[in-house]
């Protein structure tokens, strides 16, 4: 039965032409076998016939057209007085496909009143003639009108749901292609996150394990208990810095489980002492304080806060010159968390904040920019009064 009915969706007009056959078969036998029609009137029938079974086969292809034309066989009906035959069953098919069809409007709309048209207009006609009076006539009219009625209607209930059932599937690949661009979106800024992470990690432990070398090497032979504690830190740095990239890389990859000893924690402002620890190892006075009342923050807030303070004190290493001292402070507020890293150090050069802080590897205080601009906040970065450097961030803890 399926297959049947596949047959018969893919070729539709070969459907329509074994009935038309069909009626064309029996229109004639009912014309030829007639004994009460003149020839005149058998040959003049015979037009009607072939236009209505041709427009029965070939509605589906040229509806238009063969609504006109089965227009035009009722017209020759009426003026040659050709009662009704059984192919004038073709009428009503029409009628249903001109509703159905891809069709301008008022042609669909012309069709219904023609065929509310054609029952009053037949029984004007031939009515009288036959003896009927004129109370029973509009009564069989009225009658005989709703089925072409009942068959525009049905018609044009199905148009409707063939558009909309379109307009659902251009809406759905709308979607899609929607959904595509996002996640192409989300990818390229993932990749982005994954960069500003690598450069806060790299940047900042290779910069420690770099400081370490160096004491290290200029302490060998005077003091290698110092040298060993600086060996050490230079290890323990390197296996964070590896712990890290690892998190951040296995995003990249498939098939890893996240619960691994590869993944580790995102850095949150609970780690920012122990970043302040690291960085005093490496040789760099910090002051370090706290204000207000320490609590959990969203994990966005606490990311961005951490990797801030940890690219500060990178850029302080950096360009702040050996006698360089730090200061962060972190603000607990009702609606945020307020973050202030200063040095006193000779700064960066100028042209890098004032050209939107990009560093030798293109990211620095652009990176926090944006990653403050992903939580909604505020950074402001310049020159110190007096010397030095300033950072100064507002993280509110909803995205504004």
């Amino acid at each position: 039965m399926q297959r049947l009915y596949d047959f018969i969706r893919r070729h539709p007009t070969g459907v329509d032409s074994f009935w038309a056959v069909l009626f064309f078969g029996i229109s004639m036998i009912a014309v030829v076998g007639n004994p009460g029609t003149s020839t005149a009137l058998r040959l003049a029938t015979v037009p009607v016939v072939i236009a209505l079974t041709a427009a029965l086969a070939l509605r589906r292809k040229w509806t238009q057209a063969m609504f006109w034309t089965t227009v035009g066989a009722g017209v020759w009906q009426l003026a040659f007085g050709i009662e009704a035959q059984v192919c004038d069953v073709a009428m009503l098919v029409v009628l249903f496909t001109v509703a159905a069809g891809d069709v301008p409007r008022w042609v669909s709309r012309a069709a219904l009143g023609v065929g509310l048209l054609a029952s009053p207009v037949y029984f004007a006609r031939f009515g009288v003639d036959k003896g009927i009076s004129f109370t029973q006539s509009v009564v069989f009219a009225l009658m005989v009108i709703v089925p072409f009625a009942l068959a525009w209607v049905t018609g044009d209930s199905l148009r409707t749901r063939r558009a909309y059932y379109a307009q659902l599937v251009e809406r759905n690949q709308r979607l899609e292609k929607e959904r595509e661009a996002q996640g192409k979106v989300a990818v390229a800024a993932e990749r982005a996150r994954i960069a500003r992470e690598l450069h806060d990690v790299v940047a900042h432990n290779v910069s420690v394990m770099v400081v370490q070398a160096d004491g290290a090497a200029y302490v060998m032979d005077v003091a290698p208990e110092q040298a060993k504690e600086a060996l050490q830190t230079i290890s323990g740095t390197g296996r964070q810095a590896l712990a890290e990239m690892r998190r951040l890389l296995g995003v990249l990859r498939t098939g890893e489980p996240q619960d691994s000893e590869d993944y580790v924690p995102q850095p949150d402002v609970e780690q920012i002492e122990v970043l302040v620890e690291q960085v005093r190892a490496s040789g760099l006075t910090v002051d370090f304080v706290v204000e207000g009342t320490p609590r959990k923050l969203p994990s966005g807030v606490e990311l961005t806060a951490y990797r801030i303070v940890q690219e500060a004190l990178t850029n302080t290493r950096k360009h702040g010159g050996p006698e360089a001292g730090a200061s962060v402070r972190l603000v607990y507020f009702d609606d945020g968390l307020g973050l202030l890293v200063e040095d006193d150090g000779r700064g960066a050069a100028h042209e890098l904040y004032e050209d939107g802080g990009a560093d030798g590897a293109g990211h620095g205080l652009i990176g926090m920019r944006e990653r403050i601009g992903m939580v909604g906040g505020t950074l402001d970065a310049g020159p110190r009064p007096g010397g030095g450097f300033r950072i100064s961030a507002l993280l509110p803890l909803k995205k504004r």
